[in-house]
C-alpha cells in the first residue's frame, strides 16, 4: 500500500508542532538571557554611596597630608611654598631635632607629662571602668537600675559643662597647677563604664561564672582567671578611647595648669603658637606643625597595633548566636 499524506493532515501536524514550540529544521531557537540581580552574597554597588565616600575619606586625608608636607619646610618655606606640596629645602629631620631642642628641651618634658596624664588617667579610667561594668552586669544590688540612669545621664554631660566645678572644687583643694588636677578627673568615664557593662553582659557566660564558683574559686580568682581574658576585646577598646581623650585633653589642662612645666603636648604646642602674636616673640610655626606630627604618631601606631581587638569590642553583641 502507498501511504498518502493529505493536506488537511499536514496542516494538523504543522500546527501542532507550532504548538509544541518547536523551531523547524534548520532554525536555531532564541534563548532568553535573565538579568543577572544582585548576587546574595555581595552587596550592591551604589555610585552616590562610592562618592561619598571618597570625598570623606579626602576630607580626612587632606589635613594629615598637609601636616606631613608642612613638617618637611622651613619656617620661611612655609609661606613660600604651596601648601599641599613640598619646598626646595626637606627640613624634616632638623625641625625634629629642633622641635626637641628648642627652649632648652620643653618639648621632652611636656612628652613625658602627658605620658604620665595617659599612664595614670587613662589606665586608671580602664580599670576602673572594666571593674564597675563587669560588677553591674554580673551582680544584683538594690539601686541597679539607678546607677544605670546616672551612668547614661553622665555620658549625655558633655566635659565642658563639668569643667568650672572642676575647677572650683580643686581649688579649694589645693590641687589646682598640680599634675592631680589633669589625673583625678581623667579617672572618670561614664562611656567606658557603660561600654564594659554592656560588653560584660555578652561575653561573659553566667554558666561559667557558676561553674567556677562551684569549683571553689573565689570571685577575685574567678576575675583575673576567668573573667579578664573574656574581657579583653572590650578592654583594648575602653583603653583606646581613653587613651585619645586623655592624650588630646586641652580645655582641662588649660584652666587647671599655670606652670609651663607641667603642660601637656595640646597646651604645650598652643603656648608656641600664640608665641607670634606676643610682643618681641619669635615666630615658629614650623616647629608646631613638627610637633604635632610627632604627637599624633603615637596614638596611629596605638590603633595599628591593637586594630584587631578594637574592631572586635565594637562588633561584640551585634551577631546573636
Amino acid at each position: 500500500m502507498s501511504s498518502t499524506v493529505s493536506p488537511a493532515s499536514a496542516s494538523r501536524a504543522g500546527s501542532a508542532s507550532d504548538a509544541s514550540g518547536s523551531a523547524p529544521s534548520g532554525s536555531v531557537p532564541k534563548l532568553r538571557t535573565r538579568r543577572r540581580g544582585p548576587t546574595p552574597g555581595r552587596p550592591r554597588r551604589s555610585v552616590l554611596l562610592t562618592v561619598l565616600t571618597g570625598l570623606v575619606l579626602l576630607y580626612s586625608l587632606v589635613p594629615l597630608v598637609w601636616l606631613v608636607i608642612s613638617a618637611t619646610k622651613t619656617q620661611e618655606g612655609l609661606s613660600r611654598s604651596f601648601g599641599l606640596w613640598f619646598d626646595g629645602d626637606f627640613a624634616l629631620w632638623g625641625n625634629i631635632v629642633d622641635t626637641f631642642t628648642y627652649n632648652d628641651g620643653v618639648f621632652t618634658r611636656w612628652l613625658l607629662n602627658t605620658v604620665l596624664y595617659v599612664g595614670l588617667g587613662a589606665g586608671g579610667a580602664t580599670l576602673l571602668a572594666v571593674l564597675g561594668g563587669y560588677a553591674l552586669a554580673k551582680f544584683e544590688f538594690p539601686g541597679r537600675r539607678a546607677v544605670f540612669a546616672v551612668v547614661i545621664g553622665a555620658v549625655a554631660v558633655p566635659g565642658t559643662a563639668l569643667a568650672v566645678p572642676t575647677f572650683l572644687m580643686f581649688s579649694t583643694m589645693g590641687l589646682t597647677n598640680t599634675p592631680w588636677a589633669v589625673i583625678i578627673p581623667s579617672l572618670i568615664s561614664p562611656f567606658g563604664l557603660y561600654l564594659m557593662w554592656v560588653f560584660a553582659s555578652e561575653a561573659v557566660p553566667n554558666e561559667l561564672l557558676e561553674a567556677a564558683r562551684i569549683d571553689g574559686a573565689g570571685e577575685l580568682r574567678t576575675f583575673f582567671l576567668v573573667v579578664l581574658p573574656l574581657l579583653a576585646p572590650g578592654i583594648v577598646t575602653v583603653s583606646l578611647f581613653t587613651m585619645v581623650a586623655t592624650w588630646n585633653n586641652y580645655f582641662l589642662p588649660l584652666i587647671m595648669l599655670k606652670d609651663p612645666d607641667w603642660y601637656p603636648l595640646t597646651l604645650g604646642l598652643h603656648s608656641w603658637n600664640d608665641q607670634a602674636a606676643t610682643a618681641g616673640g619669635q615666630p615658629v610655626f614650623h616647629l608646631v606643625i613638627t610637633g604635632s606630627l610627632i604627637t599624633i604618631v603615637p596614638l596611629i601606631a596605638a590603633f595599628l597595633l591593637l586594630q584587631k581587638y578594637w574592631q572586635s569590642g565594637l562588633s561584640a553583641g551585634s551577631v546573636k548566636e
